[in-house]
């Protein structure tokens, strides 16, 4: 198939796919999956060999955000039957990290619900941090904990962050019909506050909440303006009590499709297969690895995953190996800073780019959803915030 040639040439020399080309990924039939599949996946091993790299999340501060994110269980409003916990102690969350560690990640997530943090959570996830640290020096560290203030980026940094994690979600366009208590602007300037205070930057999307193939473009494409090291890709959780609740819209099928097409528009960046794996790949999660160079071991902020063993098992048997403490994950034009990129917005002053990525009018997405699977969405009960051993 021209297109796919067309895109691993670009992909294996950084250049930026036209927005047709990335439509025309998500538009691919399921007879041409595998061949999409194996494209896409030579540009994951050009620039991350088999590598796969294993993250753990720690949900610091669980339910009761004042937020009205539409997507999340834990939103004002929410009727979640989730965990509701306050800010754990550092040593709670260091024991927690552990757990994560111990299962063979390499970086560890910090997540607290919440418009952003005040200077006193600051302070707070700054002696987290430590805590972690002084336990296993050579861990990542990530903070995911909303919009930041000025100065906040900087104070974390100090305190040993590596990164910080803030998603965009979903298109400029239709982030209004999402949340209406921020603004995507805000999200996009906490990626610059993180980015400028040399925090490595974390951003992704949500796909399955109704937005057309369109609109997962624009939002790929605008991440690439950004610039981000790591792009997270996550897949809707249908939560019950959530306004979303019937939004069963994915097919393993096409939820492969959409990470091909974020592989092709960012193929040096680390690809996460993040929130929703279990619930829409199924079957089919270990073809992703083909796609994706990182995942999310064990279980998520509010919903039980795959069993850690289970996670490192389909790892091996897809002929992948994890990545070690001492691998740098990034390729080393990216780790030194050299991220201009031929005819793309790689260099994280594009947002020209992000602009034309967002002037089609968007049209629905022809793709079928298989159908609720309810059953498959399981409220986590262990870890962070319980008496019970975590999922790692």
């Amino acid at each position: 198939m021209d297109l796919l040639n067309t895109l691993v040439d670009k992909g294996l020399r950084r250049e930026l796919p036209t927005r047709d080309e990335a439509l025309a990924v998500l538009a691919t039939s399921d007879d041409d999956l595998l061949d999409v599949v194996a494209a896409a996946g030579k540009v994951r091993r050009h620039w991350f060999g088999r590598r796969v790299k294993l993250n753990y999340l720690v949900n610091l501060k669980s339910g009761l955000c004042p937020e009205d994110c539409s997507y999340c269980s834990q939103r004002l409003g929410s009727k979640a039957d989730i965990l509701t916990y306050t800010w754990l102690k550092p040593e709670e969350a260091a024991k927690a990290a552990a757990a994560g560690l111990a299962g063979g990640a390499k970086r560890v997530c910090l997540v607290a619900s919440g418009r952003g943090p005040t200077d006193r959570d600051v302070d707070r996830v700054s002696r987290t941090i430590e805590a972690i640290k002084d336990a296993h020096e050579d861990v990542e560290v990530c903070a995911c904990l909303g919009l930041l203030s000025e100065g906040q980026a900087e104070r974390l940094r100090a305190a040993g962050a590596d990164a910080y994690n803030h998603n965009l979600n979903t298109s400029e366009a239709t982030y209004g019909d999402i949340t209406t208590t921020h603004t995507y602007a805000d999200r996009v300037d906490t990626v610059r506050k993180a980015h400028a205070a040399g925090l490595s930057a974390c951003s992704g999307l949500i796909a399955g909440m109704g937005e057309s193939d369109e609109d997962l473009v624009d939002v790929v494409f605008a991440l690439r303006a950004l610039d981000p090291d790591s792009v997270p890709v996550n897949f809707l959780i249908p939560f019950e009590g959530t306004p979303l609740a019937e939004e069963w819209n994915l097919t393993p099928q096409h939820c492969l499709r959409i990470l091909a097409m974020v592989r092709f528009v960012c193929p040096d960046v680390e690809v996460r297969i993040a929130g929703g794996r279990e619930v829409h790949l199924r079957s089919l999660q270990p073809l992703a690895l083909h796609l994706a160079n990182s995942i999310f071991l064990g279980d998520y902020l509010t919903s039980e995953g795959q069993a850690g063993k289970a996670d490192l098992e389909m790892i091996a048997d897809a002929g992948f190996e994890v990545e070690g403490a001492g691998e740098a994950t990034l390729p080393e034009h990216r780790v030194r800073g050299d991220r201009s990129q031929d005819g793309g917005c790689g260099s994280g002053t594009g947002a020209s780019c992000a602009a034309s990525a967002s002037s089609t009018t968007s049209t629905p997405s022809a793709r079928t959803a298989g159908g609720p699977r309810p059953d498959l969405v399981a409220v986590r009960r262990r870890g962070a915030g319980t008496d019970l051993a975590p999922n790692a």
